[in-house]
C-alpha cells in the first residue's frame, strides 16, 4: 500500500482537562499518513484520480482548531474518523503532539499515534 504523508502541521486549538487548556489556545502539531492506491493517478497524472492534500490539510484543521476535546487520543482518533469518511483511503495514522502539555518540568512534547483501518 502507498502512503501520502502531511507532517509537521500545526494548529491551534483548546485541547485539555483544565480550564486553563479550555480558554486559551494552544499549539498541536500532527502528522498524518494516509494509506492508499497511488498508482491510477501516477498514470494518469491527475489530481482527479488521488487524494488531494490540501483538502485533507483544511479537514484536519477544521478538526483540531473549531472543537473542544479534552485528551489528545479523542482529538487524533476524530481526525482519523474524518478523513476515513470524506476520502478514499484504505487506512490511516496519525499522530497528534502537544507542546505545552502541562508538565512539572521540561518535556518536549506528549504524543499519542494512531493506526485506523476502513471499516468493511
Amino acid at each position: 500500500m502507498d502512503k501520502l504523508m502531511l507532517m509537521g502541521m500545526e494548529f491551534w486549538g483548546c485541547h485539555g482537562v483544565l480550564p486553563e487548556e479550555r480558554q486559551k489556545k494552544q499549539p498541536f502539531l500532527v502528522d498524518a499518513v494516509l494509506y492508499l492506491d497511488t498508482r491510477a493517478a501516477a498514470a494518469a497524472d491527475s489530481l482527479e484520480a488521488t487524494v488531494d492534500y490540501a483538502a485533507v490539510f483544511g479537514t484536519i484543521r477544521r478538526v483540531v482548531e473549531d472543537t473542544q476535546v479534552n485528551l489528545i487520543e479523542t482529538l487524533a482518533e476524530n481526525v482519523a474518523r474524518s478523513i476515513i469518511e470524506e476520502y478514499p483511503v484504505e487506512a490511516v495514522e496519525i499522530t497528534v503532539k502537544k507542546p505545552r502539555a502541562p508538565m512539572p518540568g521540561k518535556l518536549e512534547h506528549v504524543a499519542v499515534c494512531i493506526y485506523r483501518r476502513r471499516s468493511g
